[in-house]
């Protein structure tokens, strides 16, 4: 953006929230306190006996103090390995030091100033929505990819660049349950939904697609809302916020020259070249990267596991490539710079992940988020006579549960042996319930601080606008979530309503009718 404007005091409620959220600690102190919050709660509750039934252990939940000898030596001897176990710092190193190459020769940008010459303006807004949603077949890729590139594509076409960010973490994070194609989440999900399921009814199966027409058809509705959102509340909201980023960190806007023009192309060439070959390895039935029963979009499948490492090749070829043609880079200290500078820029981001990690490790030890659950899972039971209200009361209970525990396999493993038979008793499938899940876990990822990936979209925000903080970035999500959660709960009543299929091999009813 050419002009500097200066920022204008936030109003009314997101005006509120930015403010209050912005006066938090910094985040990493943040998760210090509500470390010890953890082990305060944990030692006051573990004196309370409680009725609520663990589905895990299928024993009375019991809340595990934190400040007992053993407990807080378990925590020294795992300080370590929690920090460095911990599954999203791993993701996004590896895969910023391939996307940190492709950047620093100048790939990225000079590709994404190309594309902006083919693609209407008008159009930018469901473009990047959409790729955040096509991310999830790569797992959590698009938290380290879509999302900052998000940030380029609206800066290199004029527009805010944290609206840019705003759209494609609502894509990402937001439409996590929305998918045009099956994705490594569903056959997780459809696993923890046989296995609840199983509880009550040994024989029955759970197709791993059971979900999918609900899903695909939930993408249109996501681009669409998101499209109307960014544009029309988000966009306008922050349209007067300076950008005051470091000159040199910025993408640069100049017109593609001769030699970039020749250097996309064969890095371009190169880039393609890799798929094809990829593609061509994935095709035979006898190939390495599916798993044993031949699958290619299983998490134990090779292939799914190796999504980050085949991210950063598929940047650092190309960035090479790119690199030589273009003349941007001379030899290999150049790409070990590019490398180098990536990480520099994740060493607030690797600060705040330590203490989470720490944070994360004591509150699945203490049993507090497993409490909290069962216990929103008894209040759901006084709606048993009302299917379709239960259905939104299970919506609303996973996304408040969604606010402390981040992991979507974690919350599933939790509620899915309470939920699923419990609905199964009521006559209720469990597609549907599945299905309710989803939309409750994916509507409120986008404002929970306590998602592992919130403090590094925090840090994508920082690199246009220094002064962003958690209150920032949680008042632009919080108009996709409220609109999220609503429209989609509505839209999933009306699909029930109209009886339109969820999936493969899925009903409404226990048993199908």
């Amino acid at each position: 953006m050419s002009e500097q404007k200066q920022a204008a005091a936030p109003g009314g409620f997101l005006g509120t929230v930015e403010r209050v959220g912005n006066k938090l600690p910094d985040p990493a102190v943040l998760f210090i306190a509500l470390l010890f919050i953890v082990w305060i709660l944990s030692w006051l509750l573990s004196y309370f006996t409680f009725s609520y039934i663990d589905p895990r252990t299928q024993a009375p939940i019991e809340v595990a103090n934190q400040l007992t000898g053993s407990a807080l030596t378990a925590f020294m001897t795992g300080f370590v390995t929690n920090f460095v176990t911990f599954g999203p710092i791993g993701t996004v190193l590896v895969a910023m030091l391939g996307i940190g190459v492709a950047e620093h020769s100048g790939f990225i940008t000079t590709g994404i100033r190309a594309l902006l010459n083919v693609t209407a303006k008008w159009l930018l807004t469901p473009m990047v929505i959409l790729v955040g949603i096509m991310s999830h077949s790569a797992v959590d890729a698009g938290y380290v990819l879509v999302i900052p590139i998000g940030g380029v594509i609206f800066y290199a076409a004029g527009r805010h660049p944290l609206a840019g960010i705003a759209a494609a973490f609502a894509g990402v994070s937001g439409g996590f349950s929305a998918n045009f194609l099956p994705a490594a989440l569903d056959p997780l999900l459809q696993g923890l939904t046989q296995g609840g399921a199983q509880l009550l009814d040994p024989a029955i199966q759970v197709n791993t697609l059971n979900n999918y027409f609900f899903t695909a058809s939930s993408s249109f509705l996501i681009i669409g809302l998101g499209w109307w959102i960014t544009d029309r509340i988000v966009e306008p909201r922050v349209a007067d916020t300076p950008i005051d980023g470091n000159a040199e960190d910025l993408p640069d806007l100049h017109d593609l020259k001769p030699e970039e023009r020749k250097g996309l192309r064969w890095a371009l060439f190169a880039m393609l070249l890799g798929i094809a070959i990829l593609v061509a390895t994935l095709v035979p039935e006898t190939s390495p990267w599916r798993d044993a029963n031949g699958e290619l979009v299983s998490f134990g499948a090779p292939i799914m596991q190796s999504i980050v490492a085949l991210i950063f090749f598929l940047f650092l070829i190309p960035g090479i490539v790119f690199g030589y043609v273009a003349g941007t880079m001379k030899g290999i200290k150049d790409v070990i710079d590019g490398m180098s500078h990536s990480m520099q820029t994740m060493a607030y981001y690797l600060v705040i992940m330590f203490f989470i990690a720490q944070f994360v490790y004591s509150f699945g030890a203490s049993n507090l988020g497993t409490l909290l659950a069962l216990a929103g899972a008894e209040a759901l039971k006084s709606l048993e006579d009302y299917p379709s209200i239960l259905i939104v009361g299970i919506v609303l209970l996973t996304g408040f549960v969604n606010l402390f525990v981040g992991s979507a396999s974690a919350k599933w493993g939790l509620l899915a042996p309470i939920f699923v038979p419990m609905l199964m008793s009521l006559g209720v499938s469990p597609d549907l319930t599945q299905a309710a899940y989803r939309v409750g876990d994916s509507s409120t990822n986008i404002i929970t601080p306590l998602m592992p990936y919130f403090p590094l979209v925090v840090v994508y925000c920082q690199r246009y606008v220094k002064s962003t903080g958690i209150g920032t970035l949680a008042a632009m999500m919080l108009p996709y979530t409220l609109w999220f959660l609503v429209t989609w709960t509505v839209f999933l009543l009306l699909y029930y309503a109209a009886g339109i299929p969820l999936g493969f091999a899925a009903s409404y009813t226990y048993p199908p009718s």
